[in-house]
């Protein structure tokens, strides 16, 4: 109920996100699933009745993901992020001064907590949120460094890296040649261009009966995985992982 395939918090994010970013693929029946949990041999299981929940439940999660959690533009703008972090950073190993907006984020950026007590560094984790990072993202676009400034203007300008996805490998040169392209459209060296440009592999599992499977109580007793269930919704290749390769530049 707290942490697996089947929890309360897939349950709570999935109708929650689908209500907030209007997409309706999000709205699942999360009364009559947990209406239907029971126990059996101290563990978790689902009544026979609730094996198309279930799977409208697994299959609206995968829709999210493609449509809102893994969306090119989401992909996009938390990796831009991550390279505005990985940027201050270096500068900061470098000597050149590079402040956070919050005491408590820059405690982080500076690893001032290398050696400290956890309990410190738990403290200043729980208290930071988005504002800590947007105000230190803006506060950055006047940084002396071009390359943080470039990257801190684009995110607050909402001037988001283009992606492109597709199911099957991109093309090496092609990327050599954007790469080359931004570099001379930016003048910076050909070398700072991995602050610019990122590749990758993004990729989402519908089921995994390995980890916290999903059984099935059956009229009989019997118990039967979610994925073994006869004249199923979903494919047999429920368990097979969907991945596509990322491009952004």
């Amino acid at each position: 109920m707290v942490s697996g395939q089947l929890d309360v918090d897939r349950m709570d994010y999935l109708n929650r996100d689908s209500f907030f970013t209007g997409v309706a693929e999000g709205v699942i029946g999360y009364d009559r699933i947990i209406k239907m949990l029971a126990v059996k041999d101290g563990n978790l299981v689902v009544e026979e009745k609730a094996i198309y929940s279930i799977e409208k439940f697994l299959l609206s999660r995968r829709l999210m993901y493609w449509q809102v959690y893994l969306h090119k533009t989401v992909v996009a703008a938390e990796k831009m992020l991550i390279m505005i972090i990985r940027r201050a950073k270096a500068l900061i190993a470098s000597g050149i001064e590079t402040t956070a907006a919050t005491p408590a984020f820059n405690r982080f950026l500076q690893g001032s907590h290398s050696n400290g007590a956890i309990d410190t560094l738990l403290e200043d984790f729980c208290q930071m949120d988005d504002h800590d990072i947007m105000a230190t993202v803006k506060n950055w676009c006047s940084h002396q460094d071009i390359i943080l400034s470039l990257l801190c203007k684009a995110i607050i300008q909402r001037k988001i890296m283009r992606i492109r996805l597709q199911s099957t490998p991109i093309d090496e040169s092609f990327q050599q040649q954007k790469i080359k392209e931004v570099a001379l459209a930016t003048g910076l060296d050909e070398k700072d261009m991995d602050y610019f440009a990122f590749g990758g592999d993004a990729s989402n599992r519908l089921y995994n009966a390995d980890n916290e499977s999903i059984n099935i109580l059956y009229k009989d007793g019997s118990l039967k995985d979610i994925s073994q269930v006869d004249d199923p919704l979903i494919d047999v290749k429920i368990s097979e992982p969907v991945k596509n390769t990322t491009f952004a530049i």
